[in-house]
């Protein structure tokens, strides 16, 4: 097949990638994902199996002298976090990814590429198809719905998998391999509020927040990247200052994604415009100083607009702004044992206004399952005092590290003998399906492992090319002297 990608090696796992950049895979819209992953099994002549909710097991047998190893799965899930620019023009539910060869890396066109975890499923598919590479039995586990709920892991079957040694293909450092990540927890809010109409000398405006980097709420937490909503909540007290009065107010779009973007409609008497603008351009030089080389410089703009709905009513709009004010967000706990590595964290995620209802979308982390619950009950509260109707999911569990391991001991090995030193033995304060998976077959054994990815989760992501001809002989050199 001919894509813009098609230049590089190796070309089987690139071709695959591009076959599923083409197929709209937004978590919970994966309808059409399922379906290629069993059609690329059909064309290979190769067993597979679909649960109740899409997902795929794969099964290949063992090459010769390897046929009695014990079964291997590789593990990743088909779909993707679905973020654009705001100037992009790009509907997920039916276009394919653009995609982009920028020197060194791949990227998309103003949108999240999908190489989280499409390049780990391109692996497995690509090596479903190889048929010069020494292997065990395998069974590739394609997931769905990882990114807004792990719901594929979580109602993964017993005797679905069978094997007990499994090779997660989520992971975005090349020269790693990770053995942890933390668990997670949703808190949702929402509130109803009341409205006023406005005078008959205001007229609607805008006010914007656009430019930040946003990126992954647990792989990207701890570098100090700004929060759009949190910017949002300074410019509607400062605009309010000069009688600015919110109609709505929406922002960020993932829950697992810090947020880029955030829009305060409201009403603004034009003969203070020329105040609010000095004002706002005053808080964004001040975020632009405050935010130095963590981030993009921040745009804060105001803009006149045609329409807007009657204002919120003063003591909601200070309830709804001043819960933003106070929201913890970022880390909130180290880890003692790991260097370096968050433990705990909280994401303020999404803000959304519909007709009278403002909701809230946030997300809590940790390596520490008590911390884990701290942190949740932590925002609870918050949205609590703030008069939000409160809802609380029940989580996913995080994934113990086992420096014992088997499997690790064998990357170790394989590691050293392809480029010369050890990997990296890391944990990740992250999501990984591993946690589940664990817990749903006792006595899996897991690494995981990936090419070099940076900006997942926000338009910016991308894949650095020179990292997945390693990734690739990485597992390629693991399956062939698994024990």
């Amino acid at each position: 097949m001919t894509h813009p990608l098609s230049g590089l090696e190796p070309k089987l796992l690139w071709d695959h990638f591009a076959a599923l950049a083409a197929i709209p895979r937004g978590s919970k819209n994966e309808a059409a994902a399922s379906p290629h992953v069993v059609a690329v099994a059909a064309r290979l002549g190769l067993p597979a199996k679909v649960d109740s909710v899409g997902n795929v097991v794969i099964s290949k047998p063992g090459t010769k002298g390897l046929e009695s190893k014990p079964v291997v799965g590789l593990q990743g899930h088909v779909d993707m976090v679905c973020e654009k620019n705001s100037g992009t023009a790009h509907d997920f539910t039916k276009d394919p990814i653009r995609l982009v060869v920028d020197g060194d890396v791949v990227k998309a066109d103003g949108t999240t590429l999908g190489a989280d975890n499409g390049i780990g499923c391109a692996a497995a598919l690509a090596i479903l198809e190889s048929n010069d590479l020494a292997h065990p039995p395998l069974e590739c586990l394609f997931t769905i719905d990882e990114e807004t709920g792990m719901t594929g892991a979580n109602v993964l079957a017993p005797g679905f998998v069978t094997g007990r040694r499994m090779l997660n293909l989520d992971t975005e450092e090349e020269g790693a391999v990770y053995v942890g990540c933390a668990g997670g927890v949703d808190t949702l809010a929402t509130t109803k509020v009341a409205r006023t109409k406005p005078s008959a000398a205001v007229s609607p405006y805008r006010i914007s927040v656009t430019g930040l980097r946003g990126g992954h709420s647990g792989c990207d937490i701890h570098e100090g990247r700004v929060n759009a909503l949190k910017v949002l909540a300074r410019a509607v007290t400062e605009a309010g200052a000069f009688g600015f009065a919110a109609a709505t107010l929406d922002g960020g779009s993932k829950r697992n994604a810090i947020a880029r973007e955030g829009f305060a409609v409201g009403w603004l008497d034009p003969v203070k415009e020329p105040e609010v603008r000095a004002a706002l351009a005053k808080l964004e030089a001040d975020v632009r100083s405050e935010a130095g080389r963590f981030d993009n410089p921040v745009n804060v703009g105001l803009e006149r607009i045609d329409a807007a709905p009657d204002p919120i009513a003063e003591g909601d709009l200070k309830r709804i702004v001043g819960f933003i004010h106070a929201a913890p967000h970022g880390v909130l706990g180290w880890s003692p044992d790991i260097p370096n590595l968050v433990q705990t964290s909280t994401n303020l995620a999404i803000v959304e206004t519909k007709d009278d209802v403002v909701s809230f979308s946030t997300s809590q982390r940790s390596s520490v399952e008590s911390a884990k619950k701290d942190a949740g009950r932590m925002m609870a509260t918050a949205m609590g005092l703030a008069g939000f109707e409160v809802k609380q999911g029940d989580g996913y569990p995080g994934w113990k590290p086992n420096v014992t391991s088997p499997l690790l001991g064998l990357a170790k090995e394989v590691h050293a003998e392809l480029f010369g030193k050890e990997p990296e033995v890391k944990a990740i304060h992250a999501g990984l399906e591993c946690g589940i998976i664990g817990e749903k077959y006792p006595g899996m054994d897991m690494i995981s492992f990936g090419p070099t990815l940076e900006g997942v989760h926000s338009p910016d992501e991308k894949i650095y090319v020179d990292t997945v001809p390693l990734f690739w002989n990485f597992l390629v050199g693991i399956l062939k002297n698994v024990a």
